[in-house]
């Protein structure tokens, strides 16, 4: 069996230093991994090559075990089994919520339905579904984006996720403007949603939230510093990923 993501001697250059430096990482089924580091590291960069997003410089993508298709139509069929959450969520405000969770869909649509779907409601039941896992009524599916709270937005993207029906997620910072309670909350809700078959690979920047992951990844100024089982993580790594010093052993 192949893992979901590998990521092999991935180089991205940056203007006077790289942004990526030479990193390796594997994501298999059922893994749930944080990945940390200060501000700058790269923890965007590496999230969007591994989505296909921003092509390295050197290295390998592999999904699955195939590397990106040429054409942009089977790229995209590739990449709608790789689920993205950015930490803006980027759902569309002028569209109602039934509109935003059936996006998670196009990639599979003909372009008769995708305009379909700009005018009349479209699988409600599944979005409703959708909607009961992140404990939202279906009530909400012809609202507007811009009336929703800031909470329901965030579980209205994490829904879209489910709707994608992704085997890989991509999480960037999605907790860095909640409060405590509330991502501690939005967290349980995504290790919760994101066992297996999917594989998580979510971006932290407090490491006072590890408690649920398997792994842990430390990026420092593009490079890897440390891929361990959470339970092994030193407090020595930690401050060293921070302070800047040399990585520990372990």
């Amino acid at each position: 069996m192949d893992p979901l993501l590998a990521l092999e001697g991935i180089t991205v250059r940056g203007r006077d230093q790289p942004r990526l430096r030479q990193v390796s990482l594997s994501l298999w089924p059922g893994e749930r991994v944080a990945l940390l580091g200060p501000s700058g590291a790269g923890k965007s960069t590496l999230l969007a090559v591994a989505n296909g997003l921003l092509p390295p410089d050197a290295g390998h993508v592999r999904w699955e075990g195939v590397p990106p298709a040429r054409s942009r139509r089977a790229r995209r069929r590739q990449q709608a089994r790789i689920g993205t959450l950015w930490q803006d969520l980027r759902l569309i405000e002028e569209l109602n919520v039934q509109q935003n969770l059936n996006a998670a869909r196009l990639a599979d649509w003909s372009w008769p339905k995708a305009w379909l779907n700009l005018l009349v409601p479209l699988d409600t039941d599944a979005n409703a579904a959708a909607l009961a896992w992140v404990d939202l009524e279906a009530a909400l599916l012809p609202r507007a984006v811009a009336e929703l709270s800031g909470g329901q937005r965030q579980r209205v993207a994490i829904a879209r996720l489910l709707r994608q029906e992704a085997q890989l997620w991509l999480l960037d910072e999605p907790l860095a403007s909640l409060d405590p309670r509330r991502a501690q909350e939005v967290l349980a809700l995504l290790l919760r949603l994101g066992q297996a078959p999917r594989a998580v690979l979510l971006s932290l920047h407090r490491p006072d939230l590890l408690a649920g992951f398997d792994r842990v990844l430390g990026l420092r100024q593009g490079t890897l510093w440390f891929d361990v089982p959470a339970s092994s993580l030193m407090p020595s790594q930690l401050e060293a990923l921070y302070a800047g010093a040399p990585p520990a052993d372990g």
